[in-house]
């Protein structure tokens, strides 16, 4: 076994990932990485020592918390990483670990109630911060948020877009309320925020904005300065006494004024705008505060290539779209390490298995085994 002291990341195939595994490598970690699938980007990378084949946490819970605990003994773990949304299972091995192994998150009850939009609507109410009226939908309420204006119907525990849908004023709402939740449409221009945190202390804010879409997912998104935003993140991580990665969805105001209307407690792509050597010292140094990366524009090459094909004949878009995909830098490329960029397409065909075969965006794809979808009233 190396000497080296050994880093566990528990997802592989986002470009995330990659990022930190990098980081760590340079940092001089043995990094390995557990994930579902065999074949992932960040297991390309010549920073990862070894990967494991994990079960799915959507598929058996306790049989995947069972391979992660295996591996942290067998690989002489002294930190487990989550990345994404597998971030919600992993938290359970929270006080489950062997001593002298560290986790960075919270406890899952913690992480659940930032996940689950509804309660996070709550917890930002108590705070006396600005918000979008909030509502489980089936109440009377929701039928309140909706008459007084246009709406947006979510999924509680939804990413990538699922479950969303637009309702116009006084419209009428969906049947049902398992899981959903109807919330009032804020306007202005929609930013987003990652911080890494350390027992509410926040070490680095990264303020981002969309500039290129797929749905409700950005492929190109450029830096961008607000301090109201790192503000707000501010005071929602020291709220929590939060620890790990923290990002949130916002909204500018025609006012400036900041709404925070949704939380994501784990890595977004604002971790690209940090410089790729700061993060492994940021995630474990407190007081250690990361540069900014010199992009500010940055990409994901492949799906913006597919979104540029698919605008062949609208010609704005096309063009908007190729200036884009010809002036930003791509999230995986590096130099010292190609192979996750030149081999993209093969090492994203379990995501993009799904996209062709049953009917999935790329989004709901890469989280549809790892996300924790369930609403939890009583954590």
């Amino acid at each position: 076994m190396s000497s080296l002291q050994t880093v566990l990341l528990t997802l592989g195939r986002l470009p995330k990932g990659l990022d930190i595994a990098r980081s760590f490598a340079a940092a001089g970690w043995r990094v390995v990485v557990a994930e579902p699938f065999g074949w992932h980007l960040t297991g390309l990378s010549r920073a990862v020592a070894r990967s494991h084949i994990v079960t799915a946490p959507n598929t058996q819970p306790i049989a995947y918390l069972d391979d992660l605990s295996r591996i942290v003994e067998d690989e002489d773990v002294s930190l487990v990483v989550p990345i994404s949304e597998e971030t919600m299972h992993v938290a359970a091995l929270k006080g489950r670990l062997p001593g002298g192994v560290e986790l960075f998150t919270v406890t899952q009850d913690s992480v659940l109630k930032l996940h689950d939009k509804l309660q996070f609507a709550r917890l930002v109410g108590e705070l006396g911060l600005p918000m979008p009226r909030t509502a489980a939908l089936g109440t009377g309420e929701a039928l309140d948020i909706v008459e007084a204006g246009p709406a947006i119907v979510k999924n509680r525990c939804g990413a990538s877009g699922s479950g969303f849908a637009v309702v116009e004023q006084c419209s009428c709402l969906p049947d049902g309320s398992d899981g959903l939740l109807v919330q009032e449409q804020l306007s202005g221009e929609e930013i987003s925020t990652f911080s890494i945190v350390h027992g509410g202390q926040v070490s680095a804010t990264v303020v981002y904005r969309p500039v290129i879409r797929d749905g409700t997912v950005s492929t190109v998104f450029e830096r961008i300065e607000n301090t109201a935003a790192e503000a707000v993140a501010t005071r929602i991580a020291e709220a929590c006494h939060h620890t790990g990665f923290l990002s949130f969805d916002m909204m500018v105001g025609e006012t400036d004024e900041v709404a925070a209307f949704e939380c994501n407690p784990r890595a977004t792509s604002g971790i690209h705008f940090l410089e790729t050597a700061d993060i492994a010292r940021a995630i474990l140094e407190p007081d250690f505060c990361p540069r900014f990366a010199k992009h500010r524009v940055m990409q994901q090459a492949y799906p913006t290539l597919t979104l540029l094909w698919g605008a062949i004949g609208r010609w704005p878009r096309y063009r908007r779209i190729a200036k884009a995909l010809f002036t930003s830098r791509d999230v995986t490329w590096s130099w010292r390490d190609p192979l996750p960029f030149f081999l993209m397409t093969p090492a994203t065909w379990p995501l993009l298995r799904q996209t062709l075969f049953e009917g999935r965006s790329l989004g709901e794809a890469a989280i549809h085994d790892i996300g924790w979808f369930s609403p939890q009233d009583d954590v």
